[in-house]
Parts: C-alpha cells; structure tokens; sequence
C-alpha cells in the first residue's frame, strides 16, 4: 500500500507571541517545520509531502521553497480535521496517510519507519506515549482490554481521564478510504468549536476498525512547542541527543550538556570537544582534532591533527592538518591555511591563503592577501587592503619576516625571504632578500644579512 504524508502547519501559534509564524521559529537554527519535513525525506512515499499552511502562508512558503514539498492552503484554521480535509482529493484512495505536525520537530526517522512497517495496512495506527507531566495534552482512554476506545482533549476530560498518562501525539497512520467516509461527517461539538482529528478514533471503534499503538523510542519525540519555553527545552533536548550520537560515535565532548550543533556535521576518529562550543552550518572535523572553549565553527573544514584553542571565532575557512589557532582568534570566510601553520592570540585573518608552516603569534589583520611558506608576521602587523573604495591585495613571499608594528599598504609585494623592520609603513614593493624600513622615509639595504639563532650544543 503506497504511502502519503501530510504536515499541519497552518496554526498562528498565538502563545509564542511573536510576529513570526511557530513553524519557522528556529531549533538548532533551522525552522521547526523544515525539521519535520527532512525527517520524512527518505520514507517510501509515493510523492513530496503535502504541508497544509495556514497563517502568514506566503512567508511560510518563501522561507521553506527549496524544500520538494506540495503547498496546501487552509483559508480558515477550522481544527486538524478541517485541515486534513483540504489535501484528501490529492490523495488516492488506496494509499494510507501519515499525519505530521510542523511544531513537533523532534520525531525521528527510525520511530516512522518502524511506525509504518508495523501498523497493519488496514489499521488506524497511532503513536502514544507515557509522558510525566501530561497537562494540556490530549489522553488516550482505553478498555479493561488495553484496546484504545477514544481520545480526549484535556478541556474536556473527567477527572479520572486528567489523571491518564499517555498522551496523544497526534501523529496517525490512516487508510485515505476511511478518512475520505469519515472526515465530511465530522462536527465541531466541543468548546473550541473546531473539528478534531481525533474524533476519527471514535468512528474507528465504532466501525470496528483494528486501532494499533506504538510508542516512540523516547516521550520527547513527539512533545510538541507552543511556546517559546517549550522551544527552549525542545533546543536542550535536541542537542542532548546529537551530543550522546556523537559520543557513541567516539567524541569526546567535555560537557554534553554545553554543546550545539546548528548544522550538519562530520567527525573523525579521537576528537576532543571542550564545553560552550557551537558548531553551525557544514562542519568536517578531521581525526585528532581538539576543539577549545567558548569557540564557534561555522561552515568550516578542518583536517586531521588541528588544535583550536579556546574563544575563537572560523567562519567559511579550510586549515590543513597540524595548525594550531587561537586562543582568541577570528578567522573569516575564503581563507585557506595550508598545513602545520600556527594562528595566535588576537588574529583576525579574512579572504586569505597562508601557507605551510608560516606564523601569525600576536595580535594583528592579515586581509585579501597571499602568504608564502615559512613567513614569520610580528606582533601589531595589518594589511591595510582597503583604500575606501576597494580592496586590494598583498603577497609575501616564501621565507618574509614582517617586524613588529609594521603597515602593508596593498596592493604591495613583499618578496621572498625580505625582511621588514619593526614599526615600517610599506607602501611600495620591498625586494627579496633585503632589509626594507620606513622610518621617514622607505629605503632598502642590499646587503644585510638577518640575524640567524646561534646553534646549541648538546
């Protein structure tokens, strides 16, 4: 029986008080309804899932179009039943209906999967579950032979049925023939005035329909957010369980609990993950990586044996193996970092290419530039790249040391193995091989040697 999927995302979300639809209000920075659609993207379905919109619909729709998803609207928000109703003439009458919600983004692909597999073809299936605090949420009452006979909205409960733990997900498997009988004959008889979903489980016992149940793996699954401190929790939740994937997998993270990832991640073998660390967007992280404090890595590949240490900032960047960066270090988009480079405190590095084993240790602004192999750029060094109206470029040569406190006024070159005394404005091209200063006025002296380290004996 071939399958297709429906996701209720029309509702306002009133309780979340903000100007933003509940379905685009962001878990681990992607919109609640996109995780609830890319949970379905490989289940056997016969086509895209239908979303049923609702509120604010047009924004719905241009923040989630590049999702393969069949748009449905719901002019009026009339209930889940009324809502379901509008897609029922896309959908054949032999399929079954899987029945999702945009604001419960923490149902897994493995619990549908498993879901569908086991629901009987011609069964009503139902998730549930046994929650601790099931306040506000709909209770599942069943006979004294475990069969479940209805379903009861908490306002309209007895005392008895507000005492019942296991809740009502929502989340259905049903024939589309039953829905299609079924759901024009639905009222809306209840204090909302609204016409209920769940009512299909009376007709269901009452048309002797088999009705199967199936747990998900954890409760909090199918929790779903209607405010912004359920929103919170649903983050915690969310991440608690990346953190555990990742641990199994092999990371170790310091604190699990002080971990976010906000994106799609790669991880090697023997990485260390300390506390505080936000990983966002596309994330590879080679083998024997340490990934200090306080960092943030977004869109960001690093590959094996790479250190960074605490509070920093890489964004859009690729560093090679046996770098080290940091701590306190802002590396930005379009930079390359060839291998065994070192990165020190208070850099800030931005559309660059730095090759192997150069090193930046203290506080400096190397921007638009090309740095050769072997380069050494002292302490209080920048790149001035930016006249006012464009930017320009500086390359340094293989073997350049910068001194100190020294201004690359680009578009400028700095040769291969020339060195640049401390405190210089380059405004010109240095040769290789020279001593250029600018203390005045530039000049260049032919033939000074750099001093060399004297060798120690052991």
């Amino acid at each position: 029986m071939s399958l297709s999927i429906v996701i209720l995302a029309a509702g306002q979300g009133k309780r979340m008080h903000s100007q933003l639809p509940k379905v685009l209000h962001c878990l681990a920075k992607k919109p609640l309804l996109e995780h609830v659609i890319q949970n379905t993207l490989n289940l056997d379905s016969t086509m895209p899932p239908f979303v049923v919109y609702g509120h604010q619909g047009d924004r719905v729709k241009q923040a989630l179009s590049k999702l393969n998803v069949v748009w449905i609207e719901q002019q009026e928000q009339l209930g889940t039943a009324h809502a379901l109703l509008q897609v029922l003439p896309h959908i054949p009458l032999e399929n079954r209906v899987l029945i999702l919600y945009g604001d419960v983004p923490l149902i897994t692909f493995d619990t549908l999967q498993q879901f569908i597999s086991k629901t009987p073809a011609d069964a009503l299936g139902i998730i549930t579950a046994q929650v601790p605090e099931p306040a506000g949420l709909g209770r599942i009452v069943r006979d004294a032979g475990q069969k479940i006979i209805r379903i009861v909205e908490e306002k309209d409960a007895s005392e008895i049925e507000r005492n019942l733990n296991e809740i009502n997900s929502g989340i259905y498997l049903i024939p589309a023939r039953y829905l299609k009988k079924w759901l024009p004959h639905l009222n809306n008889h209840n204090s909302q005035q609204e016409y209920y979903l769940t009512d299909v489980i009376q007709l269901a016992v009452e048309n002797k329909v088999p009705i199967y149940s199936q747990a998900p793996s954890r409760y909090e699954e199918v929790l779903g957010i209607n405010d912004c401190v359920q929103l919170a929790q649903a983050e915690r939740l969310y991440q608690r369980r990346y953190a555990e994937k990742l641990m199994q997998q092999g990371v170790t993270l310091s604190d699990p609990n002080r971990f976010d990832v906000r994106g799609e991640l790669t991880v090697g073998l023997d990485v260390t993950i300390d506390a505080n660390v936000i990983l966002e967007g596309q994330v590879i992280i080679g083998n024997h990586c340490i990934i200090g404090s306080n960092t943030i890595l977004r869109n960001v590949i690093l590959s094996d044996y790479v250190e960074i240490k605490e509070n920093c900032v890489i964004e859009g960047a690729v560093i090679a193996e046996h770098c080290v960066v940091g701590p306190f270090a802002r590396i930005r988009p379009t930079t390359k970092i060839a291998s065994h480079v070192q990165i020190g405190n208070f850099i800030e590095i931005k559309n660059s290419m730095i090759d192997s084993y150069t090193k930046i240790h203290h506080v400096g602004y190397i921007g638009d530039s090309e740095l050769g192999k072997e380069v050494n750029i002292g302490a209080g060094t920048i790149t001035c790249n930016y006249d006012g109206a464009n930017k320009h470029k500086t390359l340094i040569g293989d073997g350049a040391f910068i001194g100190s406190n020294t201004e690359l006024v680009a578009p400028v070159i700095i040769g291969e193995g020339a060195t640049i005394g401390a405190g210089s404005t380059i405004t010109r091209d240095a040769p290789p091989q020279q001593l250029t200063l600018c203390r005045g006025h530039q000049r260049s002296i032919a033939k000074w040697q750099r001093k060399k380290k004297e060798s120690r004996e052991i």
